[in-house]
């Protein structure tokens, strides 16, 4: 099959912070010497994949564009006022703000909308950004360098024929790509493997963030609070916590992160949030509102010691695709931006040479020498701390932080998530109260606000290395636990001529990627649907 090309200097995966601040940085460098630069988005359009919190720091952004307020970039919300709660199942507890929770100087934003602005900026720099283009396949030279990606065939029907409408992907060519896929990004997973890029790192381990958008009462909106929560209704041996954050216009965003290395296979992720919401010192917040978004994507929990070797011939891991959050602040926009920035600069050095050296070894170095490596390597410990439960984690971190700034002369280290589920019959039954469709919500109106849509006649996304292992495995040991950690409905167990089966409701799929990091056996691989499918988050 012949397919179209297009060549660059550099090629960008991902039309996140990451990637944009990487597309904007190589522009601005180009005045000195023209460098071309493309980006591929698989959402409909930037933005439409785009979800978290958030509260950012603006340290890399005023790098970038130290112009930006006079640009007019949707960052309208100074964050005024820090509520750190712990939670029992009736009363709320404040707590001392840790230091890394502090939010002063920092905006309350929808980072969707602030990719939007970053679009535009890059745009208007020269760069090319084509929406609704999923890259499906990384490309190699002879040598085994990357060459590029593809992205993928359009109209292709379940069985992977060519229908009447096909079109064949296009293959994008160029002396460097950097992957700016985000969490567990399924071309960076590729790349993982075959250059071995984890290496003497920590298995990367990872949350997953379940978020809802609320219009509320105008007597009940404080623009700029941040209030974070831990404890109830999780247990203390499971990772997590809330965020409220007001924005402005009278909304609200509201977030339940659980950690992914819980033990419990019939913990939902998903109705713990709406469980949340129902607690005495929440619940009144949106009585009498109106929710008006929902979505859900994991983040990389596992910091510093889970980053891998982050260059390889032909490209790069930038933002997220390599795991630059910063778990205890709950923030990774400013070291996705810092990233992308450090290897734009890394690639428009090499890219003045003769011969551009295949491996962009500038990258890493600067990345060490950065506040971002710094910042990074002192917040290293205290995400593993709490695998000992929540009160000793909080003690281990309140040390850490007061008595060591960080620096203590030991790492804990991580162990992959999927390993933590415990047989079923080891763990409790959880009783989940009925959605009452004002504060609680079912799956399925869930996903209906998210604008998820996929072409139904399409090879299914959600591939499956063995199509009995969900039974013979997951569902005799474990209780079927895709049917509950998926926050869309897309799995369930249906029974067919006295035999269960697992349905994969492939339509529903907001691209979280909890499946592919939590599955016990590993057996479910998440590939990109055709481009332009998935959410269409607005203002998330």
């Amino acid at each position: 099959m012949q397919r179209d090309s297009m060549r660059f200097d550099v090629a960008i995966v991902g039309a996140g912070p990451a990637g944009l601040a990487a597309a904007i940085r190589l522009r601005n460098l180009s005045a000195e010497r023209e460098v071309s630069v493309c980006v591929i988005e698989k959402g409909a359009e930037v933005g439409a994949h785009i979800l978290s919190g958030a509260v950012i720091e603006t340290k890399a952004l005023d790098e970038l564009i130290p112009d930006w307020k006079n640009k007019g970039a949707p960052l309208l919300t100074p964050a005024v006022e820090d509520r750190f709660l712990f939670l029992t199942k009736n009363r709320a507890f404040r707590l001392p703000i840790p230091p890394q929770m502090n939010n002063r100087g920092n905006y309350v934003v929808s980072l969707g909308n602030l990719c939007r602005w970053l679009a535009r900026e890059a745009e208007g720099l020269g760069v090319e950004i084509f929406p609704g283009f999923a890259a499906r396949e990384v490309l190699y030279n002879g040598d085994g360098g990357v060459k590029g990606v593809a992205t993928g065939d359009m109209g292709r029907g379940k069985d992977g024929k060519p229908g009447p409408n096909f079109q064949p992907g296009v293959e994008v060519h160029a002396k460097y790509t950097f992957f700016a896929e985000g969490c567990r990004g399924s071309l960076t997973k590729t790349l993982l493997g075959r250059f071995h890029l984890g290496q003497g790192a920590d298995p990367q381990t990872y949350g997953l963030g379940i978020k809802e958008l609320w219009e509320v009462d105008p007597a009940k909106h404080f623009p700029g609070r941040v209030v974070h929560t831990v404890g109830w209704p999780l247990d203390g041996r499971t990772y997590g916590g809330s965020f409220l954050y007001h924005l402005e216009a009278d909304q609200v965003a509201v977030g339940f992160v659980v950690g992914l290395d819980y033990r419990n296979p019939r913990l939902s992720p998903f109705d713990e949030m709406q469980r949340f919401k129902t607690h005495p010192a929440i619940r009144p917040l949106f009585e009498g509102g109106r929710r008006i978004a929902y979505g859900a994507r994991a983040l990389n929990e596992g910091g510093f010691q889970s980053i891998p070797r982050a260059v390889f011939p032909g490209g790069a891991l930038i933002g997220c695709s390599a795991g630059f959050l910063n778990v205890p602040k709950i923030k990774g926009t400013h070291t996705a931006m810092m990233s992308g920035m450090l290897a734009a600069e890394a690639a428009f050095n090499a890219l003045a040479e003769e011969t551009p050296a295949p491996e962009l070894s500038a990258y890493p170095e600067a990345l060490k020498k950065s506040w971002l490596w710094d910042e990074l390597y002192r917040a290293r410990n205290i995400r593993p701390a709490f695998r000992w439960g929540l009160i000793r984690g909080v003690t281990y971190s309140a040390l850490d932080t007061y008595l060591f700034g960080g620096r203590a002369p030991w790492t804990l280290h991580h162990h992959e998530d999927h390993k933590a589920l415990a047989e079923a019959a080891a763990g409790p039954k959880t009783d989940y109260p009925k959605a009452d469709g004002e504060i609680t919500f079912d799956k399925l109106s869930s996903v209906y606000i998210s604008n998820t849509n996929h072409e139904e006649n399409q090879p299914c996304h959600l591939t499956l290395r063995d199509q009995d292992v969900p039974v013979t495995v997951n569902l005799a040991l474990y209780d079927g636990p895709e049917q509950r950690y998926c926050p869309a409905g897309v799995y369930e167990f249906v029974e067919e001529d006295g035999k269960a089966r697992l349905r994969i409701n492939a339509q529903n799929c907001i691209h979280c990627k909890t499946c592919d990091i939590k599955d016990p056996s590993q057996n479910i691989d998440w590939v990109t649907p055709e481009g332009g499918g998935g959410p269409n988050y607005p203002n998330m």
